[in-house]
């Protein structure tokens, strides 16, 4: 019953007009972006930060959330039709995707996906609904020392367990630190590392930073990607109509994924991405035929679809409740929740409770919007993949430009946004991933608060971390991830070097 009031109250929250039109205007664009493949939801939410500085806070988040969601729904387009993944989490939709568009099936496709989508969508949320309030239970038992530790083992999990090289990752995690120490210290006023400069004495804009590293860098990169394919085909409505067949090979994975999709998004340094690829791989193993597979099977994009979209509802949970982001998109939510003055963790529930629980039930209505905004549209989604490139990404750098001069009115701004832009750009020919940056320096300000506060304390006792049982247990989990990670690298490159010697060797034979 205290879930169903709840419920009632968000529900009158999310129906307001204003609300309606922002959960729309997200959702929306968030479809236009995740359409148009090497832009991302992370570009556009950070496009749209600054514009969020003149909205209320529950209008402002539940619009950023639409874009997220919005995205993944819309990655789809192109990955059907040009094998180009609109998201990251949309990549492994190209492996069937593609081959159904090529059989004169796109239309069938693209229904189908925007069907899982609702699915995974649909049973995210309700995920977040049950889940919540559990988590928050055990939220409320946390002090400083459990929050520091708890933050160590986000930026250790997102770091690690990302693609790529851990020391890469965690390299970016310190310097994402050492970025959040720039500017006034919090408790004693004195200006750190602002190099005489006035306006770094407020430290690095977030917006500014993720304009820089998800915005101007994924765009100056996007251009380099030679893109050949247009679209010729038309697609109707009797095009997209699936068979009876369709439908019953769709259903057991579609329920599947979004089981995957939910547990894997509420795991930080997971996410969409990893839930559609492991969505996709257990499908194929349960197959009675996975020949099938990579030739158009449904279920090869019915599964991960549903998967991808549970995730990006479940992301939610740890960074709603408990103030840890498990990805780069969710640590953008977190800053933009900070930036209105909302500090997530176990109190927004009840302190916030119109703004959480109404954040909710947009969600309810944004998947009900998608699927209004997808089935009749994608015509006109898949005649936006036909828009040069050469005038789209100018006018985004523009944008991008307008938004980040907007939030303080400074060409100071600009010229720092351009010079992380040229940093992200360096840091992708170097394969070192944003991601971690961005949460280490959203996470680095609030870990030295609760770092200070526990030491403060326990009269500065550093056992403190130790002595208190969760705090403890949490050290040890990031511990054993961090030593798994490098040692699993580890035995990569020595089988690696021994492949290389034994190939050397039968050479020189």
């Amino acid at each position: 019953m205290e879930t169903l009031d709840s419920l009632y109250i968000g529900l009158q929250a999310a129906l307001q007009p204003n609300i309606l039109l922002y959960c729309f205007i997200g959702v929306f664009l968030g479809t236009f972006i995740g359409v148009l493949p090497g832009i991302g939801p992370l570009a556009a939410i950070s496009l749209l930060l600054p514009i969020t500085y003149h909205i209320e806070p529950t209008a402002a988040i539940v619009m950023l959330a639409g874009v997220y969601y919005g995205a993944e729904y819309g990655g789809s387009t192109a990955s059907i039709l040009l094998n180009l993944p609109g998201t990251a989490a949309n990549a492994v939709t190209c492996l069937d995707g593609h081959p159904m568009a090529k059989q004169g099936r796109a239309g069938v496709a693209l229904f189908m996906t925007t069907i899982a989508s609702l699915c995974g969508g649909m049973i995210g949320v309700f995920a977040l609904i049950l889940f919540s309030p559990s988590i928050v239970e055990i939220g409320l038992k946390f002090g400083p020392a459990e929050y520091f530790s708890l933050m160590i083992l986000g930026l250790i999990s997102a770091s690690t367990l990302a693609s790529g090289s851990p020391a890469k990752g965690m390299a970016m995690v310190v310097f994402g630190l050492l970025l959040g120490t720039i500017g006034t210290d919090i408790n004693s006023g004195v200006p750190r590392f602002d190099f005489g400069i006035p306006e770094m004495m407020d430290g690095i804009s977030l917006v500014g930073l993720a304009m820089g590293l998800f915005g101007i860098s994924e765009i100056v990169n996007s251009i380099t990607i030679k893109r050949d394919a247009k679209i010729t085909e038309k697609i109707t409505m009797r095009s997209m109509m699936p068979t009876k067949q369709d439908f019953k090979d769709s259903i057991k994975p579609m329920l599947r994924g979004s089981g995957i999709g939910g547990f894997f998004g509420a795991l930080p340094g997971t996410g969409a991405a990893i839930a559609s690829f492991i969505s996709y791989a257990v499908e194929k193993k349960v197959a009675k035929d996975p020949s099938r597979f990579g030739k158009g099977a449904i279920e090869g994009i019915t599964a991960p679809e549903s998967a991808n979209n549970a995730a990006a509802q479940t992301a939610f949970i740890p960074t709603l409740t408990l103030g840890i982001p498990g990805s780069a998109t969710m640590a953008i939510m977190l800053g933009a929740l900070i930036i209105h003055g909302i500090q997530p963790g176990p109190m927004l529930m009840a302190e916030q409770p119109t703004l959480f629980w109404g954040l909710i039930v947009s969600f309810f209505i944004g998947n009900i919007f998608l699927v209004i905004l997808n089935i009749p549209l994608i015509g006109m989604w898949v005649s936006l993949l036909n828009i040069p490139y050469r005038i789209l990404y100018p006018a985004i750098l523009v944008f991008i430009m307008m938004g980040v001069y907007s939030v303080h009115n400074s060409t100071f701004d600009l010229y720092m946004v351009a010079i992380i832009g040229v940093i992200g750009y360096a840091m992708t020919l170097l394969r070192f991933e944003a991601a971690p940056l961005l949460l280490g320096f959203i996470l680095g300000p609030l870990m030295e608060e609760n770092l200070r506060r526990a030491l403060l304390l326990s009269r500065g006792d550093m056992s403190t971390f130790i002595d208190r049982p969760i705090s403890m247990w949490l050290l040890i989990i990031s511990g054993l991830i961090l030593a798994w990670s490098f040692y699993g690298s580890f035995r990569s490159q020595l089988r690696k070097n021994t492949l290389a010697k034994e190939q050397a060797a039968a050479g020189n034979a």
